[in-house]
């Protein structure tokens, strides 16, 4: 290992903060794997609740079952790297001030569940936030084929994507596809934040 590159990278990215919107199954595990990265701020929003069906799929616990998700995820993160600062909010994003927790995000992830509330939060981020880059996701469902898993560039907002992914309402959403695509959201976030460095 590149000693000396990985010191550089982590000095960049201590300084850096990345904001999430949704800490369910993409949400968790980006965080987690951000954390590793030696992120220096995590912001995570999210109005849930830890229940026993999420932990197939998001970083969570059996002893988190019933806790705050923004509160349980700030433990396991600090269990991770103690370093990290963390902003948690514990609410339901609203359309027309969704983009509000993100303020000071050098970029942000969209980790929601629904096709809606996915597409209000893309849209007011872009309106409010215009120059910090978001990264979202769809396509998480089922299992197999992940080399159909592509990232599209339109402007400021990445997102990555399988189109041919069947839908959450009528397949599974299990942990490989769905910690897959968001360590893909993470990848593309540092990315994004360390830049070309040789």
């Amino acid at each position: 290992m590149n000693q000396e590159k990985l010191a550089q990278i982590t000095t960049i990215l201590s300084k850096k903060t990345v904001g999430i919107a949704g800490v369910g199954g993409l949400g968790s595990n980006v965080a987690v794997a951000l954390a590793r990265s030696k992120i220096g701020r995590l912001i995570i929003v999210d109005h849930d609740i830890v229940d026993e069906s999420n932990l197939n799929r998001q970083y969570f616990f059996q002893d988190d079952i019933g806790k705050v998700k923004v509160e349980a995820l700030s433990d396991i993160i600090h269990r991770v790297n103690p370093s990290v600062s963390i902003t948690a909010v514990h609410t339901r994003l609203m359309p027309g001030c969704m983009h509000e927790p993100f303020h000071g995000a050098d970029v942000i992830i969209e980790a929601l569940d629904e096709a809606l509330s996915k597409k209000q939060f893309i849209e007011d981020v872009l309106e409010h936030l215009p120059g910090v880059p978001l990264i979202g996701a769809s396509g998480v469902a089922g299992y197999g084929q992940s080399d159909r898993i592509v990232t599209r560039e339109l402007g400021n907002l990445y997102l990555c994507y399988d189109e041919h992914a069947p839908s959450s309402d009528d397949d599974v959403l299990l942990a490989p596809k769905v910690a897959l695509m968001a360590n893909w959201q993470a990848d593309l976030a540092l990315t994004l934040l360390i830049g070309d460095i040789r």
